[in-house]
């Protein structure tokens, strides 16, 4: 019997090891993929604000702005063109999109502001550009129209417009635009 037990107890850590290093595998995988197109970006989260080529999509029948991503990227109306007023926990729901950046044929002004903590953010047309964590996947704008943080949050569009609200979470009268 003392035997029998010898020989199942390497196998049950040889099973366990292998589940380990399949977990650990999965984990990888899921990892890089998420941060494939970062650049630099401190977060592994795939809408991670990293600096670089950004993109525009149509969501909600409005062109936007996104990260390298698909993310969509969004203005504070509290901001100015030079100060960035969302910082600790805002910044931690609201993550800014590092600077500099770019978008390949999109007419507007890029630029950057530096940011409380030293950091440089990436602006468009005088807009600090954010990400949402609620935002899980590519295309979707849950942030638009919501007013948290001390502010009004905007999806950033390519035409300089404020866009409609696209959830039921938007204050009425939420006031300003942030454009």
């Amino acid at each position: 019997m003392i035997r029998s037990l010898t020989r199942l107890n390497p196998l049950r850590m040889l099973l366990a090891l292998l589940a380990v290093a399949a977990a650990a595998a999965v984990l990888a995988a899921c990892s890089s993929s998420a941060t494939s197109s970062s650049s630099g970006g401190s977060s592994s989260s795939p809408a991670a604000a990293t600096a670089g080529s950004l993109k525009t999509a149509t969501i909600g029948g409005a062109t936007v702005l996104t990260n390298a991503n698909g993310f969509t990227l969004y203005s504070f109306a509290p901001d100015t063109s030079t100060k960035s007023n969302c910082n600790g926990a805002c910044a931690q729901n609201w993550p800014p999109v590092k600077g500099p950046a770019t978008a390949s044929g999109v007419k507007g002004t890029f630029g950057t502001i530096k940011r409380s903590d030293g950091s440089t953010q990436a602006t468009f047309d005088g807009h600090p550009l954010y990400t949402y964590v609620g935002d899980h996947a590519p295309g979707q704008a849950k942030g638009n129209g919501l007013n948290l943080s001390g502010g009004v949050w905007h999806e950033v569009t390519v035409s300089g417009a404020a866009a409609p609200a696209s959830n039921g979470s938007a204050s009425a009268g939420g006031g300003g635009s942030g454009y």
